[in-house]
């Protein structure tokens, strides 16, 4: 199986998160145009290019890969794919109180743009604000990926 095959993307989402996303679902998104994953043994990100703007739509790291800087490669990498396909900004929602992936994106470069009030579900069954953050590519077209 490649590492971008549906059912090993689905496997490392359920590893990272409480609500994963099923083989099915990855299949219909990779079948999408400009949809693409940059995928490693331990981890994935996934990105959505349209026009000149990308999004990521997740990024996964199997826990016992963390904070060895997967994370950041992943996304250094797919910010370069993004902008040799295009993209001058790339967003992303992330949950207001997932400290560390606020972090990461952080040392990437991306800013907060705004807040989409009680966008994620919370295990207790309130609801969580995700920050909508974004990274100019245009401005950073060498974007490489993080150590």
């Amino acid at each position: 199986m490649s590492p971008t095959d549906p059912a090993v993307l689905a496997d490392l989402h359920a590893q990272a998160f409480s609500a994963p996303w099923n083989a099915t679902a990855f299949a219909d998104l990779l079948a999408q145009p400009g949809v693409f994953a940059v995928a490693e043994a331990d981890g994935f990100i996934l990105i959505r290019l349209v026009l000149d703007e990308a999004e990521i739509l997740t990024l996964a790291v199997r826990p016992a890969a963390r904070r060895a800087g997967l994370g950041g490669r992943l996304v250094g990498q797919g910010a370069v794919q993004a902008a040799q396909g295009g993209a001058r900004r790339l967003f992303l929602e992330v949950a207001e109180d997932n400290a560390a992936a606020r972090a990461l994106y952080a040392r990437a470069g991306f800013r907060s743009l705004g807040r989409r009030k009680a966008y994620y579900a919370a295990p207790d069954g309130g609801r969580i604000d995700a920050l909508v953050l974004g990274l100019d590519l245009a401005a950073n077209p060498n974007t490489a990926p993080l150590p």
